[in-house]
C-alpha cells in the first residue's frame, strides 16, 4: 500500500490505517514526504491529513509526534501542538522549553505553537525570548510568538512594533505592519492605513489589512478606504497575493454590491478588476496550479466585469483626478483626456508627475512642452535623471 496516497485519499479503511502507521512506528520518511508536497495538495486534503493524524493518537503513543518536529508544516503545527498539549499538558514543558530555547527553527516554531496553549502563569519567564523570537526570520516562529504575546496582552512588543510603523525604513515598517496584524492590534488599523496610503510597499500592507478587519467592516466603517485596500489587493494578485484570496476576500459577492451603487473611487475598483481578471483568464499560466473552486471564482468574477458598462466606470474616474485624492495613480491609468491629465503636471507629488509623464509617453501625446513644465516642479535629482530620458 502507498501509505502517502492512502493517507491524503479517500477511502476510511486505507487512511485510517496509514495515519496509525505514521503515528506509531512513527514514520519519519511518510512526514517528510507530506511536508515536501504541502505546496502541492489542497487545503481541504491537508486538513483532513491534520484530522486523521489527530484520530490516530492516544496516551500511548502521542509521544511519537516529537520526532516529527524536525520538519516543520503550518498545517499540522496546529494538530502536533494541540495533540501534545492534550495529552501530555505541562508534564512536557521541560522538553517544549529546550526545543523552543535550543532547537532549530523547525523545533522552536513547533514549541511556540505548544507553548500557546499553556496558561498564562507558565509563559511569563520565558517573556524575554519569546519577544525575541516574534523578530524571527522564520516566519512561521515569528507568528507562532507573537500569537503568544497577543495572548499575554504584551505591551512592550506592541508598542515597540507601532514605534517601528514611524521608520524611514518601509521594510521596517511593513514587518512592524505584520507584526500588528499577527498580535490582532485593530486600534492600530488607522496608523497602518496610513502606511499603506504612502508606502512603496502598499500592496504588501493591503494584503495583510483583511486578517485585522473583514473587508466588508471595512467597507462600513470607511468606504473609501476600503475601496483603497482593494484596489491594492486587486493589483497584487498573483504576484504577492495567491488567486485562493478570491474566494477568501468574498470579492465576487463585494463587486456586485458595489456595482449596484457606483462611486468615484468603487467605479476605479471595478476598472482596475476588470482589467486584472481579463489578465488572469488570458494566461492559463496563471491558473494552471489552482484548485476548481477558485479557478471556477475567477471565471465568475470576470463574467460578472465582463457585463458591466465600462463607459459609466469610465465617466465616474475623473473625480479622483486632482492632486490630494488617495486614488489619483490608479485614475491615471484610465484616463485617456490629454488636457486632463495635464492639470497633474503642476502637483506637489513629484512620483505622480513622473507617473504622468510616462502616462502621457505611452499614449504617444508627451510632449517637449510637458517635460519643460515638470520640470519645472520636480526638484528630486533621480526623478528630474528619469524626465531627462523620456
Amino acid at each position: 500500500m502507498d501509505l502517502f496516497k492512502a493517507l491524503t485519499g479517500k477511502n476510511p479503511v486505507e487512511f485510517e490505517k496509514a495515519a496509525h502507521i505514521l503515528v506509531d512506528t512513527p514514520d519519519v520518511e511518510l512526514f517528510q514526504k507530506l511536508i515536501k508536497q504541502d505546496d502541492f495538495l489542497f487545503d481541504f486534503v491537508k486538513n483532513n491529513v491534520a484530522k486523521r493524524i489527530q484520530n490516530a493518537c492516544n496516551k500511548d503513543n502521542y509521544l511519537n509526534l516529537l520526532k516529527f518536529m524536525d520538519y516543520y508544516s503550518s498545517s499540522y503545527d496546529t494538530v502536533i501542538a494541540e495533540v501534545l498539549y492534550q495529552y501530555g499538558g505541562i508534564s512536557l514543558l521541560n522538553v517544549i522549553k529546550e526545543n523552543f530555547l535550543n532547537g532549530n527553527d523547525s523545533k522552536k516554531a513547533y514549541a511556540a505553537k505548544f507553548l500557546s496553549f499553556l496558561p498564562e502563569e507558565n509563559l511569563r519567564e520565558l517573556l524575554p525570548d519569546i519577544r525575541r523570537s516574534a523578530e524571527s526570520d522564520f516566519e512561521p516562529l515569528l507568528i507562532n510568538s507573537i500569537e503568544i504575546l497577543s495572548k499575554l496582552n504584551d505591551n512592550i512588543s506592541k508598542q515597540n512594533a507601532i514605534n517601528k510603523l514611524n521608520s524611514e525604513d518601509e521594510f521596517e515598517q511593513y514587518n512592524a505592519v505584520k507584526f500588528l496584524v499577527a498580535y490582532g492590534a485593530t486600534d492600530t488599523l488607522s496608523k497602518i492605513l496610513g502606511i499603506m496610503k504612502k508606502s512603496s510597499l502598499s500592496e504588501n500592507i493591503a494584503s495583510e489589512i483583511p486578517y485585522l478587519i473583514p473587508i466588508e467592516e471595512l467597507l462600513n466603517e470607511n468606504f473609501d478606504e476600503g475601496i483603497l485596500v482593494l484596489c491594492n489587493i486587486v493589483s497584487a494578485i498573483p504576484e504577492i497575493i495567491s488567486l485562493s484570496s478570491v474566494i477568501d476576500f468574498n470579492l465576487l459577492e463585494i463587486f456586485e454590491n458595489l456595482y449596484n451603487s457606483l462611486t468615484s473611487t468603487s467605479a476605479l475598483l471595478l476598472r482596475v478588476a476588470k482589467d486584472k481578471f481579463e489578465a488572469l483568464t488570458e494566461n492559463e499560466e496563471y491558473l494552471f496550479d489552482c484548485d476548481k473552486n477558485t479557478k471556477d471564482e475567477v471565471y465568475s468574477i470576470k463574467r460578472f466585469l465582463d457585463k458591466i458598462n465600462v463607459n459609466k466606470l469610465n465617466s465616474l474616474l475623473y473625480d479622483e483626478l486632482y492632486d490630494e485624492s488617495d486614488f489619483v495613480f490608479f485614475a491615471v491609468d484610465y484616463v485617456n483626456d490629454v488636457e486632463e491629465l495635464e492639470t497633474l503636471l503642476d502637483s506637489k507629488n513629484q512620483t505622480l508627475i513622473l507617473k504622468v509623464l510616462t502616462t502621457l509617453k505611452e499614449k504617444q501625446a508627451l510632449t517637449q512642452a510637458h517635460k519643460e513644465l515638470a520640470l519645472h516642479n520636480i526638484t528630486n535629482c533621480d526623478i528630474k535623471q528619469v524626465v531627462d530620458v523620456l
